[in-house]
């Protein structure tokens, strides 16, 4: 059988499959979309100054999120849940906070939440969600289990459009938190937005898909969004879809590989 084959095998993209989850979440093209802005800090923020209130984080993006704040991502959702550190939060219906396993050596970081998201209070449930977990699955990696999911913003941007600068820089120290407690091996960038978000890297993401990049001594690799590979069917060899069959076989090797040391 040849790979491309072994691909169709291992996960279908049938569109017409549904599941309980709605069907909706971030647009591809605005997944691709760069925009200009200064690259996020790569050093670790400072440790809790003495008298800091944490209770004041929610108020507004001018409070720090200090290293070491959260004990757990529950309390982290916490603070989310009654945020106002951007305009995001006026019209949110639930802060997307993530889902999964909080201890899971691999960290699916997406754009932002969709409207299904936003509903529900979930990262990736729509249809782009329902097709990473054919994709985790296809290598056995279960999305519950093997990976927490969680997104660069916590809230939903209007009509799913890409997220501002200062709607990142606002929710970014979140995040950074989440990594923190989380404390992932590995981390996948969906799209370019989740890429530049993080660790400022402003190439087009169909040039850095695959590749592995370290960031605070972590595993990073960028990879196509799953809502993009709806929009692109094809199977053939070099396709979209072909690529990010490439790309979870080459993470599943590399988690292998450092839980193996």
């Amino acid at each position: 059988m040849t790979l491309a084959g072994r691909e169709s095998k291992a996960f279908s993209y049938n569109q017409s499959t549904r599941s309980p989850l709605a069907d909706h979440d971030m647009s591809g093209e605005q997944q691709i979309n760069l925009f200009n802005w200064d690259a996020p800090p790569s050093e670790p923020v400072s440790p809790i100054p003495v008298n800091f209130d944490p209770e004041l984080i929610p108020t507004g993006a001018q409070v720090p999120i200090p290293s070491g704040t959260y004990q757990s991502v529950a309390d982290l959702g916490k603070h989310c849940d009654r945020c106002q550190r951007c305009d995001l939060a006026k019209q949110r219906t639930h802060a997307v906070v993530g889902r999964g396993n909080p201890q899971a050596k691999i960290m699916i970081i997406g754009e932002g939440p969709g409207q299904t998201e936003d509903e529900t209070g979930l990262p990736f449930v729509g249809k782009a969600g329902q097709l990473l977990e054919k994709i985790l699955a296809s290598v056995k990696l279960d999305s519950q289990q093997d990976v927490y999911i969680c997104n660069i913003v916590k809230c939903r941007p209007p009509e799913n459009r890409v997220p501002t600068p200062d709607e990142i820089a606002a929710c970014l120290p979140y995040l950074l938190e989440q990594i923190r407690i989380v404390d992932p091996k590995i981390i996948l960038l969906t799209g370019a937005t989740a890429v530049k978000g993080l660790i400022g890297d402003k190439r087009g993401i169909t040039k850095i898909r695959g590749e592995w990049m370290e960031w605070q001594g972590r595993q990073c690799m960028p990879i196509l969004h799953p809502a993009y590979l709806l929009r692109n069917p094809s199977k053939d060899v070099g396709s979209p879809k072909w690529l990010m069959w490439q790309d979870i076989q080459a993470v599943k090797t590399k988690l292998e590989q450092l839980l193996a040391d």
